[in-house]
């Protein structure tokens, strides 16, 4: 496994820098740039929804700018999802520990869509 390709590997919240030292990298750092531009544009809509409630302006009307900030939030979470599954999951996996990354991703789609997490893990 070459620098460029280590992705997160550390079990779930555990300091990863400890098992890998010198070597770690999360999946997204690729898409990092693009990332951040997306996370500026949704600050950007943020600012522009208070604008709009400062101003008093037609609730239809936020009530749509709240809708894009939401599928632009979504936008987001899904490149870092797809990043997660492809590097930190597949590098677990080739470490026979995917598993429990698979249970910790699984709990955090559940939460995000209102579905309850599972209480007992899988076997």
């Amino acid at each position: 496994m070459t620098t460029e390709k280590i992705a997160h590997a550390a079990a779930p919240g555990a300091a990863a820098t400890a098992e890998l030292p010198g070597t770690f990298r999360h999946s997204y750092s690729r898409d990092r740039a693009q990332l951040l531009r997306r996370l500026s544009r949704i600050e950007g809509q943020v600012r522009g929804i208070a604008r709009m409630i400062e101003r008093e302006e037609y609730c239809v009307d936020i009530l749509q700018q709240t809708s894009a900030l939401r599928a632009a939030v979504d936008a987001v979470s899904l490149l870092v999802l797809e990043d997660h599954v492809q590097g930190c999951i597949r590098t677990a996996a080739e470490r026979g520990e995917a598993q429990q990354y698979v249970d910790e991703v699984m709990d955090v789609v559940r939460r995000a869509i209102g579905r309850p997490v599972r209480s007992a893990p899988r076997g």
